[in-house]
């Protein structure tokens, strides 16, 4: 079930919402725990009822080792590490059973010249953003942070449905508490109305803007066998901009819904294109991945703490996982290695003294930024190499004016500006009143999207 839909809008989120309510008021608190978490798993379910035993499964296996984990508090520490090891080792070799193994086939056969057949498995829905919120949950029970005697209240931390799909990658002490607050178990009218004005903005950064730019990307990519200089940068700008919108409408979208329920979640975008480095850039995009990266790759690695060399591999390391975690490919290890490195030149050129004015510093970091999403997005190398010709082709700049290409350069204007210079939806959050002039707001972001749905799109990280 997507947000962007008909029966989740009109149907799904509106049953559950009411019901949890009615049972919080008459029923004990379990009660209205058991109903979102049994409402979090059919939501699940919907798109493929086929990987709700695999979420199972995985929820059942994470919650007997934190529990092992909890209680081995007084066992020797060589046990308690043989636990963690145990229980992040069987969450990796499940995620890397569904998302890589045909990557691996694929390279075997090249390499050797094997015909080993591809598995061709089904990849589960949202299999990496709950691997990563269980493998968090097992670290924090080993750290003494997270401890959790409740299956109940386990499978409603991993399954709640605003974050299951697509994130944000939640943490179970920030969580847990608020599902137990007594307040929390009542309408909150601000809420409500903050949690749909949130709700709506993403919406229509999804429905309008991410959708309207979506054709524009597929066309450089998937369909034109070669591009001119404007098409090139089209289909690359065009990509930034529809990535941006469409995941920070998603996380803008499952904040908002959270939020009717009283829940918090983590804020995952902070106007990444507003960045004027690439480390200013990983503190403002994606951010629940970027704190998971650090807190539980980075740190674990050594971080900063053995050396500048040291340091410098960690950071390679980090972001090569982070590029591995998104996608079976060479072009998302290409894109992780490019971010790993950006990284580490950045260290390098901060010993040297020189300052550089704030907006070089952002078109630096914004055209590095645009220039690695290609590989992102490419679906293979030669994908890739296509638009990074294009790009650079000015024997061919193809501005050819013509209603179609103005339109698409107007598109791109716009939403770029929008994503450099306007507020962001957290930011608008802070203003939030709830008077008639927001109110129409709220209105007309909801009815136009609503009248925009001619097609029912996946979100792009549906798929990672």
């Amino acid at each position: 079930m997507l947000f962007n839909s008909y029966e989740f809008i009109f149907a799904f989120w509106p049953i559950t919402f009411i019901a949890y309510f009615l049972l919080n008021r008459f029923c004990p608190p379990v009660v209205g725990k058991l109903w979102l978490a049994a409402a979090s798993l059919f939501f699940y379910s919907w798109w493929s009822i086929k990987s709700l035993p695999l979420i199972l499964g995985s929820i059942a296996f994470n919650y007997l080792m934190g529990r092992l984990i909890g209680h081995s508090g007084s066992k020797s520490p060589k046990i308690r590490r043989l636990l963690l090891t145990a229980g992040i080792s069987g969450n990796v070799l499940l995620l890397g059973y569904y998302k890589y193994a045909d990557f691996l086939i694929t390279n075997v056969n090249s390499l050797f010249a094997a015909h080993i057949k591809l598995l061709e498995l089904a990849l589960p829905l949202g299999i990496s953003f709950f691997t990563f919120t269980q493998i968090a949950y097992l670290v924090d029970a080993y750290r003494g942070s997270a401890k959790e005697y409740s299956i109940v209240n386990y499978v409603l931390f991993v399954t709640f449905y605003p974050h299951l799909i697509a994130g944000p990658i939640l943490h179970h002490k920030e969580m847990m508490p608020q599902f137990d607050r007594v307040r929390s178990k009542q309408i909150i009218p601000g809420n409500v109305a903050r949690g749909f004005f949130v709700f709506c903005i993403g919406l229509f950064k999804k429905v309008i803007i991410a959708d309207t730019l979506a054709p524009i990307a597929t066309q450089g990519f998937d369909v034109s066998t070669q591009l001119s200089l404007v098409d090139a940068w089209s289909t690359s700008l065009a990509y930034t901009l529809q990535l941006y919108f469409d995941f920070s409408g998603y996380s803008d979208m499952a904040i908002g819904i959270a939020l009717l329920f009283n829940i918090k979640l983590p804020i995952n975008f902070n106007s990444p294109y507003k960045a004027v480095s690439i480390q200013d850039f990983w503190r403002r995009w994606h951010m629940t991945l970027s704190r998971f990266l650090k807190d539980y790759i980075y740190i674990p690695l050594g971080g900063n703490r053995k050396g500048k060399v040291r340091t410098y591999f960690n950071l390679v390391a980090t972001f090569l996982i982070g590029g591995i975690w998104h996608g079976a490919g060479w072009t998302f290890i290409i894109w992780g290695l490019l971010h790993g490195i950006a990284q580490v030149v950045q260290r390098l050129w901060g010993k040297t003294g020189i300052t550089l004015p704030r907006w070089s510093g952002w078109l630096i970091t914004f055209l590095f930024v645009n220039f690695s999403w290609v590989f992102f997005r490419a679906k293979t190398m030669e994908d890739a190499m296509k638009v990074f010709h294009g790009m650079f082709n000015f024997q061919n700049i193809g501005l050819v004016l013509n209603l179609d290409l103005i339109g698409k350069l107007l598109m791109i204007g716009a939403t770029f500006t929008i994503a450099v210079l306007a507020r962001n939806s957290m930011e608008m959050k802070l203003h939030f009143k709830p008077n008639l002039k927001y109110a129409a707001y709220i209105a007309a972001l909801f009815v136009f999207s609503i009248l925009y749905f001619n097609q029912v799109s996946e979100f792009l990280y549906f798929t990672f």
